[in-house]
């Protein structure tokens, strides 16, 4: 099994490839649909590592793949400018799944 990036920027595609992860750079929705897809068709990637610029372009795709697949995983990571989540988004993320506060 093997991971997949899909990203917006050629640094965060050369960091991974350094990692062994190849990958793809992509910038419009279309784009991001079509990457998606052809990943989902390669039966050997196991996670699709996803900047979370490109994440936000396409939630409700990526959400369908999540509920729908078991495999792959999709991980949506920081790209070299930093996350856009606040610091608080797995405290709150679990609030909102279970209803409990940590």
């Amino acid at each position: 099994m093997k991971m997949f990036l899909i990203s917006d920027n050629v640094d965060t595609l050369t960091g991974m490839r350094l990692t062994g992860v190849e990958g793809i750079v992509v910038h419009e929705v279309h784009e991001v649909r079509k990457a998606l897809d052809k990943t989902l068709e390669d039966k050997d990637v196991a996670i699709i590592l996803i900047t979370e610029k490109l994440a936000r372009l396409v939630p409700e795709y990526i959400r369908n793949i999540k509920l729908n697949l078991r495999i792959p995983l999709i991980v949506e990571i920081p790209d070299r400018h930093g996350t856009t989540r606040s610091s608080d988004s797995i405290t709150r993320y679990v609030k909102e799944s279970i209803g409990l506060k940590i």
